[in-house]
């Protein structure tokens, strides 16, 4: 039997917090969500001036990062550089701003963010993910 760490309510609510304050800091209004290693749901937000179909987005790059154990960025750098038949592939948004949520080299979740250019999403993202790795100390038994 395997033993995994979980991301809880609380990790996604400190990750939501700094990415909401990274998107605040530089005027871009966001759609925001955090999912587990599985691709649920855990924090969502949807922030004043951001387009409704930023929610969606964002939702699927966090989905899509989690469930692909990779940055969405990758997923578009793959179409971009002409693997076209990858737009087709299930349950994938080849779309730039999911970022994946690590403790060590374990999957725990992932955040999408969705509503500016594609490397401000990114921004957002990463600076949510890097707010759990910097207020935590984890400790995994081997």
């Amino acid at each position: 039997m395997q033993t995994k760490l979980a991301l809880a309510y609380d990790d996604a609510a400190e990750v939501m917090k700094a990415a909401r304050a990274e998107a605040l800091a530089n005027g871009w209004s966001v759609g925001i969500a955090v999912v587990d290693d599985g691709g649920h749901l855990v924090a969502f937000e949807r922030m004043d001036g951001c387009a409704p179909i930023g929610a969606y987005i964002a939702l699927e790059k966090a989905r899509s990062a989690a469930l692909g154990r990779r940055d969405t960025k990758v997923y578009e750098d793959m179409v971009n550089g002409g693997r076209f038949a990858f737009v087709g592939a299930p349950q994938i948004t080849p779309l730039e701003g999911g970022v994946l949520i690590k403790v060590g080299e374990e999957v725990v979740g992932a955040v999408g963010v969705s509503g500016v250019k594609p490397d401000q999403d990114t921004r957002v993202a990463k600076a949510g993910s890097n707010a759990l790795h910097a207020s935590k100390s984890y400790q995994v038994a081997g």
